[in-house]
């Protein structure tokens, strides 16, 4: 349990970086308590990746400033350096060693003894259920492998702050979610985590809180429950059935909801926003008897992820995890 007035993980203030005419970050804001999860969610080119590498003393911010810990990220980079860990979105172990001899090489270099590194090696490829692979080289590893490798990797030195750069990339849903299950294990026994993702669900799964970051500047901030509320209410969703108009299924419904019913003709579905959606059933099988209007089907959900990214950039949403890569 993280103490009240802990030092914050990361807190940082007013991050600009710039590539020539290019502005890779604007004045971006973000602060992690300690022991939280903070999740950096936006598509391609929204400056995630530049954020992470400035908050792990890569590269230098052309304004504004940052603490890890309450260590600078410019002048005490050394320090920085020796409190965080660091997964990017490729694994960056090397193929030609065994995992084990990985895990061993990167504890030596964090300053462990030869005993406490193989330790190490060991207490992490238990964890990460690479037991049975151990003595084999990387390159004949799985893609879900030689994520988790990466992961323990970045866990050599115990570090009170991890940097997590799309770590799911290129998985497969299987090897996605037991990722997930390692990721919020550590974050229960006390890490305190900044992802960057562009995955809605990913941020929705881990995130204790999500910034929503798109060309380089900050739309949103909050829980997922704080952005989806700033949607709406509910979303009651009814299909006509096929070859029905949906045009009076949508003229039935008229003046029930928040806002007026959209329409989709290609797929017959009519979308309405409701405040209270479990309280406006029973007004909906009346409207639909009363006109002897047939659906196929009705749904009943709640704002996701991405109906905030599209409410606040008006654009499509991010990516839902699907076993491909984006």
């Amino acid at each position: 349990m993280v103490a009240v007035g802990a030092q914050p993980a990361i807190d940082a203030y007013g991050l600009v970086k710039r590539f020539g005419t290019v502005t890779a970050l604007a004045g971006v804001d973000l602060r992690v308590p300690a022991g939280e999860v903070l999740a950096l969610l936006g598509p391609n080119g929204a400056g995630k990746t530049t954020a992470v590498r400035i908050l792990t003393t890569l590269l230098p911010p052309d304004a504004g400033h940052a603490r890890i810990t309450g260590l600078d990220v410019v002048r005490q980079a050394p320090a920085v350096r020796r409190v965080i860990g660091l997964s990017g979105q490729y694994a960056a172990v090397d193929a030609y060693l065994t995992g084990r001899e990985n895990l061993t090489m990167i504890a030596r270099l964090s300053g462990l003894r030869r005993a406490a590194a193989r330790r190490r090696a060991g207490e992490l490829l238990e964890l990460f259920d690479l037991q049975g692979a151990a003595d084999r080289t990387v390159r004949g590893y799985s893609g879900g492998m030689r994520r988790r490798l990466d992961l323990a990797a970045g866990l050599v030195a115990r570090p009170a702050v991890l940097f997590l750069d799309e770590p799911t990339t290129g998985l497969d849903p299987r090897g996605r979610l037991g990722l997930w299950r390692l990721i919020g294990g550590l974050t229960a026994a006390g890490t305190s985590v900044l992802l960057s993702t562009q995955y809605l669900e990913e941020a929705d799964q881990l995130a204790d809180r999500i910034v929503v970051l798109d060309r380089g500047r900050v739309l949103a901030t909050g829980t997922s429950d704080e952005l989806k509320a700033r949607v709406g209410g509910d979303r009651l969703e009814l299909r006509a059935r096929p070859g029905d108009d949906p045009g009076p299924l949508a003229a039935a419904m008229a003046g029930l909801g928040a806002a007026a019913p959209s329409v989709d003709p290609g797929t017959g579905l009519v979308v309405l926003p409701v405040s209270d959606g479990p309280g406006i059933l029973p007004e909906v099988a009346a409207r639909l008897a009363a006109s002897g209007l047939r659906i196929s089907d009705l749904t009943l959900r709640r704002p996701s992820l991405d109906d905030v990214f599209l409410a606040l950039t008006g654009e499509p949403a991010l990516t839902v995890p699907s076993g491909g890569q984006r």
